[in-house]
């Protein structure tokens, strides 16, 4: 009961929508000590045990000579941002939660600490990769939502921040296993079409930028028609349903999606970068664009672009395709460009105007787990209630 009256505690001082958070408050102090503290015990966890969470193809990172004073200095920073939080803040949890966590991370080893003889099973969970996305996409976005907000008062800490952020843990932890399963289909055609090198030595000739225009336009064609036959086959949409139940949109919201769906969108939008002959370099770039690109779409960023967002995707443009008016059902399937949306019928920018309400009329659980089964579960049922943030 301690225990559970602790992470309450925790979870309210995180989430409090009435606290003002200003400089000398104690709370900034105490989230980054939180956020470094919980980044330095989990890159010391991928060194201690590197056979079970370490991702093979962060190994260039972790073998560099100044990767362990980088982790020093974080455990440091998260050790004196918690202790100014406990000196400036009346509630002691933030500080306090950080300090523990720091701790631990030292007691294992810290940067120092040296790998551990285990067994290795060939499967990994990608510990270090999740704490390197959190690190990366978390600073990239999260100040340009402060800076140019489209909603100003959803905090970072919004309505089912909690159930995101562990849809992303899962869908990098996992990194290795899905990676296996999306590839299977590019694995089949290329084992089964010896015959198509001629054809894919001619791509991989192409200039880079030419490579990689074709492949975005490919890539976009493929999951604009993926994506519009999750909304029109009822079993399929019950998958998809899950991404669309986010009642709040931030770089965050993007990563909620069923762990089927992330198999089978992968598998597809993968299809023609790894089975047409592009260039490796081509595919990583593409990889890593669409990764940021995904999270600028979703996120709580304003600004109209009502001539760019006819031609290239906008977070108002994709936005309108979570809105919860009847007028923004079934509209802008595309991820890159809603000319494909203008040519098939389905494009919705009305100028200046943004959806009032996110999610779907639809009764969906609110939890991992219940929202993992609810696509065998749903009835289908409608909820008459508007959701608010």
């Amino acid at each position: 009961m301690a225990k559970r009256d602790y992470l309450n505690h925790l979870m309210r001082d995180l989430e409090s929508h009435t606290e003002v958070r200003r400089f000398g408050s104690g709370w900034l102090s105490g989230f980054f000590a939180l956020l470094f503290a919980i980044v330095g015990f989990g890159m010391v966890i991928a060194l201690r045990f590197p056979d079970w969470f370490a991702t093979p193809e962060l190994a260039i990172i972790k073998d560099w000579g100044g990767f362990r004073g980088v982790v020093h200095l974080v455990l440091l920073a998260s050790y004196g941002l918690a202790l100014l939080s406990l000196l400036l803040r009346p509630r002691k949890v933030l500080g306090a939660t950080a300090l523990i966590i720091a701790l631990a991370a030292t007691l294992i080893g810290g940067a120092n600490v040296q790998p551990a003889e285990t067994r290795s099973w060939g499967i990994f969970f990608g510990l270090d990769f999740f704490v390197v996305n959190l690190l990366i996409t978390g600073f990239m976005f999260a100040p340009l939502e402060r800076l140019f907000p489209h909603r100003r008062a959803q905090r970072l800490f919004r309505t089912e921040w909690r159930e995101d952020l562990f849809y992303y843990l899962v869908s990098t932890m996992f990194v290795q296993v899905l990676g296996f399963l999306a590839l299977a289909p590019s694995t089949i055609i290329n084992e089964n079409t010896s015959n198509w090198q001629a054809f894919r030595a001619g791509i991989a000739s192409l200039p880079w930028l030419v490579q990689f225009a074709i492949v975005l336009v490919a890539s976009d064609l493929a999951q604009y028609w993926y994506h519009r036959l999750f909304h029109k086959v009822p079993f399929l949409w019950g998958f998809h349903a899950i991404h669309h139940s986010a009642k709040s949109m931030d770089w965050l919201a993007g990563s909620r999606m069923h762990f089927v769906e992330i198999i089978l969108l992968r598998s597809i939008t993968s299809l023609p970068l790894f089975t047409l002959g592009f260039s490796p370099s081509v595919m990583q770039a593409y990889i890593g664009f669409v990764y940021v690109w995904s999270s600028l779409l979703h996120a709580n960023v304003g600004g109209n672009f009502n001539q760019l967002g006819h031609w290239i995707a906008t977070p108002r443009f994709h936005h309108w395709h979570h809105g919860l008016e009847r007028e923004a059902f079934d509209v802008n399937f595309a991820i890159h460009f809603p000319w494909l949306d203008k040519i098939f019928g389905t494009f919705h920018l009305p100028k200046d105007r943004w959806p009032e309400n996110y999610g779907i009329p639809e009764d969906v659980p609110k939890h991992y787990w219940g929202q993992f089964l609810y696509p065998w579960k749903r009835t289908g049922k409608k909820i008459d209630e508007t959701p608010t943030e």
